[in-house]
């Protein structure tokens, strides 16, 4: 029996021990977790605003997009709108040329044919250039507009007031609403 105590006493030394290092582990264990949930909370907050910074990286971006695509489409509609603004553009001068040969007195029969055919002309031109968007700026009797008028002249006129445009010198165009050439008139005093 007395070896049965022995094994007995050694028995309940190693339990002792053992539940010490149980104890030990149990609190160190303790201190582990709780610096590795402290190390995953830091890690999960550092996850939340890196995900907040993209998030406000891809909001920025499509906002981006939205203004580049709203741009894009208003360029077009700007370039679909003014598309015949060279054209017309040079076309002024052929128009003045032309109004210029209708303004003469022909007398013989061959001039006053050729007269009838250049009016045709003309209003051909006028026809297409008018289906194109462009429109004659009014200018006599109108107050004077520095944004479709240039005044080249200063004229007095006592029956009419001051600001009234009393001639026009060339003829001004617009097309749709843009100024190609403002009207030269001359303005009374």
């Amino acid at each position: 029996m007395s070896e049965t105590t022995e094994n007995k006493e050694q028995l309940d030394k190693v339990t002792e021990s053992t539940n010490e290092e149980v104890v030990e582990n149990t609190s160190n264990e303790g201190n582990v977790e709780l610096s590795m949930e402290e190390q995953l909370q830091a890690e999960i907050t550092e996850l939340k605003s890196k995900l907040e910074e993209e998030e406000n990286r891809f909001l920025r971006l499509r906002a981006d997009y939205d203004n580049l695509r709203r741009r894009t489409q208003l360029d077009r509609e700007a370039a679909e709108k003014y598309r015949a603004q060279k054209l017309l553009t040079d076309l002024l001068p052929v128009l003045d040329n032309f109004e210029r040969a209708l303004q003469v007195e022909v007398t013989s029969e061959d001039a006053i044919s050729l007269h009838k055919g250049i009016e045709m002309v003309y209003k051909t031109l006028i026809d297409a250039t008018n289906v194109e968007g462009l429109e004659v700026i009014p200018a006599e009797g109108q107050s004077f507009d520095p944004t479709v008028h240039q005044a080249v002249m200063q004229e007095s006129d006592s029956e009419k007031e001051s600001g009234i445009v009393l001639r026009e010198l060339q003829k001004g165009y617009k097309l749709k609403d843009r100024v190609l050439r403002p009207s030269m008139v001359s303005v009374n005093e």
